[in-house]
């Protein structure tokens, strides 16, 4: 019988449906062996699990979970203190690495914050201005005056001020980087103190072309007549003037008389140095000098490097009379001392004459109190610019009751202190009176004018002050013949004005 041909008639003979029932049986057999094999798996796994817990100690799953929780835990707690410090100065730096990238990275709003704050101190600062005014009397129109004024005067000053340390640079510029000198020497030594020295210096020249100027405006927009045709007289218009002019003059005193000469010390320094090219003096030859009432002191030479010096004498008199001297072979200033004036002679003899007696005393080494200085030996070029007001009026008496030549300079120095704020009201009377009307020519022709009186009070006390330096012409007078002589000018002017 051939399998192959009934296997076939077979698969003949069977419909779709029995195909259908066939595979499913076929599949549920095997599923029912896969189930069967998967329960004895199971049989198999518990055995040996029940096997494995007989040897294991006898302990509760409760138990079990409790311990790890308590090491989990107390290794938690552990991890927590050791890293605490780290997580917290982690902190801190990351605050601060996050402030130092916005302050470089954001500039724009710091400098809007810094604006903001100089808006805010302004505005108050201008609050308290205004409540001040009012208190005085002060209406709009003359707010308004005082305003335009001040605006003008220092807005001339800092564009002056740039050009002219922008002209001192291109002249000095070969002289400064031949010299050596670091550029924070340049800037904050010499330009820093140079803007503010120059602007007070020549203060009366701004003051003079800011009334011109702005006032000349004024009249240009007919806004003067505007004030008069409402019964305004000229004096009432000075008003504001003149308080603008006290303002300026007293802030230039106190620069000028207690600020400035601080700042001076850097800058004449840096110019003997690097622009003048003038030598350190360290050595003085034969000086002498009134140290005390009737006490004279000479010495032959002194070296500031060592602060000794050779030569030495002192003598005393009383009536015209001598009645002491002492000699040193070498004198030393005491440095160390706790007070000023301490001096050590080598080599020392003391005569004492008493009518016809005479006491000698000798020794090697005496220490004593002499009022003099090592400074005091030395004079250098604008020394008078680095004191204020009380130094100078202090070394010049010292200076005087010394018997010192050459204090002429100090003492038109003292008395330019005093002199240069004073001439802001006369310039400023000068300046409003040539240029409250309304001129054909325009603003041209005021402040031509205008220039032309500046430079001619500048030229004017210049040549005065030369006089006093070098002709022996009184100091004092000297310095106050220009406001004087402008006083009267002034004078004219406003009697010419209309009233």
């Amino acid at each position: 019988m051939d399998f192959k041909d009934n296997d076939a008639e077979l698969f003949r003979g069977v419909t779709p449906d029995s195909e259908n029932s066939t595979g499913t049986s076929n599949s549920s057999v095997k599923h029912n062996e896969f189930n069967n094999e998967l329960t004895n798996s199971e049989k198999d796994i518990s055995d040996n699990s029940f096997e494995a817990s007989q040897q294991v100690n006898f302990s509760t799953p409760g138990d079990r979970e409790k311990s790890s929780t308590d090491e989990a835990t107390s290794q938690t707690d552990e991890t927590e203190e050791s890293l605490s410090p780290v997580v917290s100065r982690t902190a801190s730096e990351r605050k601060w690495r996050k402030l130092l990238r916005w302050f470089f990275f954001s500039p724009w709003y710091l400098f809007k914050g810094i604006r903001r704050i100089i808006q805010i101190f302004s505005r108050g600062l201008a609050w308290c201005f205004r409540g001040g005014l009012r208190l005085i009397g002060f209406q709009r129109i003359d707010r308004y005056i005082l305003n335009k004024y001040l605006s003008t005067y220092f807005f001339l000053l800092v564009l002056i001020i740039t050009i002219a340390i922008i002209f001192d640079f291109n002249e000095n510029i070969d002289k400064i980087t031949n010299g050596g000198a670091k550029w924070t020497e340049i800037i904050f030594d010499y330009y820093a103190n140079f803007a503010p020295y120059f602007a007070n210096m020549f203060s009366p020249l701004f003051v003079f072309i800011a009334v011109i100027f702005f006032t000349t405006n004024l009249a240009n927009h007919s806004e003067i007549i505007a004030m008069k045709s409402t019964g305004m007289s000229f004096r009432r218009l000075l008003r504001p003037y003149m308080f603008g002019a006290t303002f300026i003059a007293g802030i230039t005193f106190a620069l000028g008389a207690y600020v400035i000469p601080k700042g001076n010390v850097a800058r004449v320094n840096f110019s003997n140095k690097y622009i003048k090219k003038q030598l350190v003096i360290d050595e003085a030859d034969n000086v002498q000098m009134q140290v005390d009432t009737g006490v004279v002191a000479y010495i032959s030479h002194f070296d500031n490097r060592t602060k000794s010096g050779s030569g030495f004498s002192l003598d005393k008199f009383s009536e015209k009379k001598l009645v002491s001297r002492l000699t040193a072979q070498t004198i030393q200033y005491d440095t160390l001392a706790d007070h000023k004036y301490s001096w050590t002679l080598h080599g020392y003899m003391i005569r004492t004459l008493t009518g016809t007696k005479e006491k000698i005393k000798s020794g090697d080494k005496l220490d004593t109190t002499i009022v003099m200085e090592p400074k005091d030996f030395f004079f250098i070029r604008g020394q008078q610019e680095t004191m204020t007001v009380p130094e100078l009026d202090a070394f010049i008496e010292r200076q005087r009751l010394r018997g010192a030549a050459g204090l002429s300079t100090f003492e038109v120095e003292y008395h330019k202190r005093f002199a240069s704020p004073f001439a802001a009201f006369i310039l400023t009377l000068i300046g409003a009176s040539i240029s409250v009307q309304k001129r054909k020519g325009g603003m041209g022709t005021s402040i031509g004018l205008g220039l032309a009186l500046t430079f001619t009070y500048i030229l004017l006390q210049t040549i005065s002050s030369s006089f006093a330096t070098n002709a022996g012409m009184v100091a004092w007078l000297a310095v106050w013949l220009p406001n004087i002589l402008y006083t009267f000018i002034a004078f004219w002017f406003y009697r010419r004005t209309p009233q």
